[in-house]
């Protein structure tokens, strides 16, 4: 995160004379309070600064890389899940062609009668079926789909670097984000590749 010129002064003083009091620091730059609130709380929230009741700001000693690289391994799965693309498990092969390419996306969870994940479709995946002789306007997805427990998988509550890793590391395009719900496996999000960078280049700019 890029600080403005009024923030690098705040850190200056603060490195320099913390712990410091906000109105100390209103005070050396001819501000009121009131105007500086929002750029400490910036500091405070970006880790640059942390403050204590009746004691003042103090400088964390956090440069900016340490505070993104900190930033991110705090970040939960459940704050950048996005919505996912839902089909039910005896969908044709022909309809999920067509549902993965209005929705432009890469992978599609495949759900049974009681709404539970029940598989995962990919772009190959589909390639395969739809090249392996079968009558794709007939043949369910279930015939092609990846099933449990080959499907890999995450919880809203995991870290946004574990699911990161596991994306690597299987070599897969996305993850279904699940909650279990009276007994079963529910898909309430998805964890994407294109989720990761987005992350990263919110977290620069």
């Amino acid at each position: 995160m890029e600080l403005n010129q009024r923030q690098e002064k705040i850190l200056k003083i603060v490195k320099q004379h913390g712990p410091i009091t906000g109105s100390k620091i209103a005070e050396q730059l001819s501000l009121t309070r009131a105007t500086l609130r929002p750029d400490l709380a910036i500091l405070t929230m970006s880790g640059y600064l942390d403050a204590r009741p009746r004691v003042g700001y103090f400088y964390t000693g956090k440069e900016s890389e340490e505070v993104m690289t900190s930033k991110i391994r705090n970040i939960l799965v459940s704050e950048v899940q996005s919505v996912p693309i839902l089909i039910k498990e005896d969908t044709s092969i022909y309809e999920a062609v067509v549902k993965m390419f209005l929705e432009d996306v890469g992978t599609l969870y495949a759900i049974d009668n009681d709404k539970a994940l029940a598989g995962v479709i990919s772009r190959k995946d589909l390639l395969r079926g739809t090249m392996g002789g079968n009558d794709i306007e007939k043949t369910p997805v279930s015939v092609i789909m990846t099933r449990k427990p080959n499907i890999t998988i995450c919880y809203p509550n995991d870290l946004l670097i574990y699911a990161a890793n596991q994306l690597i590391e299987k070599q897969i395009d996305s993850l279904p984000v699940v909650e279990e719900q009276d007994g079963i496996d529910q898909v309430i999000g998805r964890i994407t590749k294109t989720t990761i960078t987005r992350v990263f280049v919110n977290l620069m700019e």
